[in-house]
């Protein structure tokens, strides 16, 4: 393995559905889902305080202007830092360009990280290499927009020997020893495959080149992209991942190892890794809140489209311990009632260790986490 097991993280990704423009007349802001994405990073800090990063990714921009954007940090407070660093250029440019700042269609075009397409990432390091370059968001960049992939993610494959020689078998080169690169590797070299593969067939039709990019845009088959990567994957995954041309997609593990969440109304498409997260960053009832089934993938195409595809086959639920016991939020509705019915399990047990003294007999708990299997 490359990493201890009790490895956690936390993963948030926004999908606005409508233009910039909604969200300025409604909300007063185009800055409506960078706020919304703060928010689920926030409040879930307590999943990853050793990096944070941010990747926003603009749909529909002209060639020669920069679309995909990312800031990553380290710092003590890296959810500050990053967030300090992206509305400080709001900032500054509020105040140097006062008439046009408000203006969505001018942000949009002339300042970073004015997307309708967010990842976020919170990194909890269980090892030493604690540089930015091991903080998500990753990418694998190409001149073509629907061959770049940014990747963030919360996993461990318990397998990652098989996969690196895989990759070598496949002719590449990895560049490091990480299941974060075989991850970003393998999905990668199955979304070059799937453009080969459209860009052969509309070649053959007789399209050009500059008419062969949008329709492989509209047709790539990001479902069967990630049955090909992941086949081979062993261990817990929650994955999320954007396509540049402006698909998104959130990835679990068969096994249901590692959590994921989501949200979608008419306006918008939210994931992250705790269900009460998203509750009160959406103000919405926790019966609103689906989770991304095991094996299954939620695909957010690029018109907005959202559609929940099996691309492995489910197993045996085998979630983890650490993310139900310690990680996770106790204000989440299965969680409370799963530590609660923990504390009642362990009853008797701890009765008949005390020899039922009661008088005698101190009781308490750690951490505050575990107050609810205390009451249990």
């Amino acid at each position: 393995m490359s990493e201890l097991i009790k490895h956690e993280c936390g993963i948030a990704m926004i999908r606005l559905r409508k233009p910039l423009e909604y969200y300025k007349v409604k909300y007063g802001t185009w800055q409506y889902g960078l706020n919304k994405l703060y928010l689920l990073m926030e409040k879930q800090h307590n999943r990853g305080q050793d990096g944070a990063g941010v990747v926003g990714v603009k749909i529909d921009m002209a060639a020669g202007q920069d679309y995909i954007h990312r800031h990553r940090s380290v710092d003590a407070n890296p959810i500050k830092d990053v967030f300090d660093n992206i509305f400080g250029e709001f900032n500054h440019a509020k105040n140097n360009f006062p008439n046009t700042y408000h203006d969505p269609a001018w942000a949009k075009n002339n300042l970073p990280f004015v997307s309708e397409l967010y990842l976020g990432h919170l990194r909890y390091g269980t090892f030493g290499r604690n540089s930015v370059e091991y903080t998500h968001p990753v990418m694998r960049q190409n001149n073509w927009r629907s061959r770049n992939l940014v990747l963030a993610g919360n996993f461990n494959l318990t397998n990652v020997d098989e996969l690196f020689d895989l990759l070598v078998d496949l002719g590449q080169h990895p560049k490091a020893y990480t299941d974060t690169v075989t991850i970003l590797e393998k999905v990668g070299h199955f979304l070059d495959e799937e453009n080969e593969m459209l860009f052969r067939r509309y070649k053959n039709e007789g399209y050009s080149n500059k008419e062969i990019s949008p329709l492989i845009e509209r047709n790539l088959d990001l479902r069967q992209t990630l049955e090909r990567s992941s086949r081979d994957w062993d261990g817990g995954y929650a994955i999320g991942g954007i396509i540049g041309h402006g698909d998104s997609f959130v990835l679990r593990d068969p096994w249901g190892i590692r959590p994921a969440y989501y949200y979608a109304d008419d306006e918008i498409v939210v994931v992250a890794s705790e269900r009460p997260v998203i509750q009160t960053v959406m103000n919405v009832s926790w019966k609103s809140v689906q989770e991304v089934k095991p094996g299954g993938a939620l695909i957010v195409r690029k018109d907005g489209t959202l559609s929940e595809e099996m691309v492995r086959v489910p197993q045996e639920r085998k979630s983890c311990s650490f993310e139900r016991i310690y990680f996770s939020r106790g204000s989440d509705r299965d969680i409370y009632l799963e530590r609660k019915k923990l504390g009642h399990l362990l009853a008797p047990t701890i009765m008949k260790a005390v020899d039922n003294d009661l008088e005698n007999t101190v009781f308490s708990y750690i951490p505050n986490t575990a107050e609810t299997a205390f009451s249990g």
